[in-house]
């Protein structure tokens, strides 16, 4: 018997942690779900406009797993901030440029910026709306220093291969020239509907965003490339 008992117990012993393993699956899907539907409506509603129902409402879930996992509105914006940061430096860290190459490898990091912001339109728009408050909720962050932008020191191994090789300048900073490609790109996007209407012409029409990208390209390597 003796036996037999040590041998249901061994057999049963597995199933417990299947199912902590499957709750704690379910629990972060459902906070994933929770922080995708935040990101959207923040992005759409700004902090003051965007309710908890809302978010709740779109994530198929309720108001109270909400607070259970973030503990309040404001807790939660910031989370959304802090995923909104560390998509875009997990996006940079990927990148392969063959410095090498540092005249191509620049065109495809202004590339990698441009179309980065086209693809993750709430990355600007969250990103507008925490400027408005002067960094208020991201300055409250204690993860935001852990996604400091890794694009700087990327810049800055093309642009001393460029150097090296004479096709750059060697007085170029890395930081003035991600900056530099940055702003051309998240102005244009950021406010591509009021100069839609003062220009008089579709800024997001395919055309006019192959044009910009292309002009940024051109800018942005005629500043960096030597004097011949």
């Amino acid at each position: 018997m003796a036996a037999g008992v040590r041998k249901t117990v061994a057999t049963a012993a597995p199933a417990p942690a299947r199912k902590v393993g499957t709750r704690a699956l379910a629990a972060q899907t459902s906070r994933d779900n929770i922080l995708c539907a935040a990101t959207r409506v923040f992005a759409k509603h700004g902090f003051a406009g965007g309710r908890i129902e809302q978010i709740s409402t779109a994530a198929k879930s309720y108001d109270r797993m909400i607070y259970y996992y973030f503990g309040s509105k404001e807790a939660l914006y910031i989370a959304v901030l802090e995923d909104t940061y560390r998509r875009f430096n997990a996006a940079e860290q990927a990148l392969a440029l063959d410095t090498r190459q540092p005249e191509r490898a620049l065109g495809e990091l202004i590339r990698f910026v441009w179309r980065y912001y086209q693809k993750n339109p709430e990355f600007i728009t969250l990103l507008n709306t925490e400027n408005l408050h002067r960094g208020k909720y991201i300055a409250k962050s204690e993860r935001a220093r852990e996604y400091s932008s890794p694009v700087i020191a990327i810049t800055d191994g093309v642009l001393r291969s460029g150097a090296e090789q004479g096709l750059f300048r060697t007085d170029l900073n890395a930081r003035d020239v991600y900056l530099m490609i940055a702003s051309m790109a998240y102005f244009y996007l950021s406010n591509r509907f009021t100069l839609s209407s003062f220009l008089g012409e579709n800024l997001e029409a395919p055309a006019a965003l192959a044009h910009w990208e292309g002009f940024v390209v051109d800018a942005v390597q005629r500043t960096c490339a030597r004097a011949r």
